[in-house]
């Protein structure tokens, strides 16, 4: 399906499986105002979906390239929806970026827009806006309380082809694999059309994934999506909306043959839609399902048509859909990170370095009570050690840092969280995130409460591919440092 944010899993046209309604508030960013297209880190997704958790999972599509949305929440910004597909889908990280650039440069009210995408390592995400209100075939074909009237099945029709109609005004004619899974619901109940199908599932995999029986004719005889392929794809939508059944084109067009007009209808609108209209959507549906592509009629003239039989056209789309007005509450304030926490966020190691160097020790003031007596030979010789580290460490000499980081710690007469830190970093730095996690913990049990020792952990559980507990781990460190901001945290 490659939605951009139902509640329902992908169900393929074959058979269904249902999954519960997330319920959660939803909401999009500001009214009315689309983000700005931009590069996400992995750091900043995988935060905002729980570390992928499989309870984010919004749709899942198969195939040989098979990829995930998951809805996700970015701090203080709103819902968004997250498609990840796998290494081997894109493996040309340059492709993959042009591509969701493309789409990017996008921007309609009729489209659920592209805002960003992440390449990062095996990853490959696109980040799109989240359509809260659900799929056409969650309302069509699974509804619970009511199905969706006649003159909101004429609106869907008129939107979608009016998203179209802008795409290929932009020189983005080819949709792949256009059905009732990609048209979305935003949080007025308005239908948009979602911007994943503006990209492939993979670079040279198949556009089509649903039956073939659904699929363009020209498509089964040389395997490429044309202009054409979509009007085809979009009389299948007409036949949904039609029906509220996923009915072959090929049996659709026998009955409409056969003046069946009736038995085509949806049952469900117990007859409550004009004779005229649906004749004419019936009309239309069978022009855009021609065998020959040429005999199809184009976007231009679908949406002109269209236009003409909107009913209702002063009643709010969440009236027609018969949803509740959705009110996003404000947003919470974003939160403000510090230095480390935006570095640590970034995986910036040489950002890290600079303020584990400018803070020194600032940080270990009360965790070492020492005695004059303990101030012996053996103290200097360790304060000495742990100078020829710090000595390393600014130098960048990561390995001769460990060494003499070791001595102070073997020894452990002081015990200093800011040392841990800072052998965790070195441990980052050579390429040892198993040690490096060991000494952020260490650093932890030292100062329960210091941001750092949980940045540093975050940072080494994501170098071990442990993207949930990372999450945790900076959303924990974050909760630290505002406590901190607010004067109810330990330290400077």
């Amino acid at each position: 399906m490659g939605c951009c944010g139902s509640v329902h899993r992908e169900e393929n046209q074959n058979h269904h499986t249902h999954r519960p309604s997330l319920s959660l508030v939803q909401g999009l960013p500001a009214a009315g105002e689309t983000p700005p297209f931009s590069e996400y880190s992995l750091a900043e997704l995988t935060a905002a979906t729980g570390g992928f958790s499989s309870d984010s999972v919004v749709s899942e599509g198969g195939g040989k390239a098979p990829n995930l949305v998951y809805k996700g929440r970015l701090q203080g910004r709103g819902w968004i929806a997250v498609k990840k597909f796998s290494k081997l889908a894109w493996p040309d990280t340059k492709q993959f970026a042009d591509e969701a650039r493309g789409v990017g440069r996008l921007r309609h009210s009729r489209l659920a827009n592209l805002i960003g995408y992440c390449c990062d390592g095996d990853e490959r995400l696109l980040v799109a806006e989240y359509m809260p209100n659900d799929t056409l075939a969650k309302h069509l074909f699974h509804w619970e309380n009511q199905s969706i009237g006649w003159a909101m099945r004429l609106r869907v029709a008129l939107y979608i082809a009016e998203a179209l109609e802008y795409c290929s005004s932009e020189g983005r004619t080819l949709y792949h694999d256009l059905n009732a899974y990609r048209v979305l619901f935003d949080e007025d109940g308005d239908p948009r059309l979602s911007c994943f199908g503006l990209i492939k599932n993979s670079r040279d995999g198949k556009s089509y994934s649903t039956n073939l029986a659904y699929t363009p004719p020209e498509y089964l005889r040389n395997g490429r999506v044309t202009p054409e392929s979509v009007i085809f794809s979009f009389g299948t939508i007409l036949l949904d909306l039609l029906s509220g059944k996923h009915i072959p084109p090929g049996h659709a067009l026998d009955m409409i043959r056969g003046n069946n007009i009736v038995l085509l209808m949806d049952s469900h609108l117990e007859g409550k839609y004009s004779t005229e209209e649906a004749t004419a959507l019936v009309d239309l549906a069978s022009q855009c399902l021609q065998y020959e592509p040429r005999d199809r009629p184009n976007i231009k003239e679908l949406v002109a048509t269209l236009v003409s039989l909107q009913a209702k056209p002063e009643v709010p789309s969440y009236v027609l859909l018969g949803i509740k007005k959705q009110e996003e509450p404000p947003p919470p304030p974003q939160r403000t990170l510090s230095r480390m926490g935006e570095a640590c966020t970034r995986m910036d190691l040489t950002a890290i370095h600079e303020i584990l160097v400018m803070t020194h020790y600032k940080d270990d003031e009360g965790t070492n009570e020492l005695s004059f007596q303990e101030w012996t030979q053996q103290m200097r010789d360790l304060l000495d050690a742990r100078r020829r580290a710090d000595f390393a460490f600014r130098d960048k000499d990561f390995k001769a840092a460990i060494d003499s980081y070791s001595q102070f710690v073997d020894v452990g007469t002081m015990v200093s969280p800011t040392v841990y830190a800072r052998r965790s970093l070195c441990y980052l730095m050579c390429d040892q995130p198993d040690a490096a996690l060991r000494d952020a913990m260490q650093a932890q049990c030292v100062y329960p409460d210091w941001p750092t020792a949980f940045y540093m952990q975050a940072v080494a559980l994501a170098k071990l591919n442990m993207d949930s507990d990372a999450a945790d781990m900076l959303n924990e460190a974050a909760t630290l440092e505002e406590k901190r901001q607010k004067g109810s945290g330990r330290g400077p």
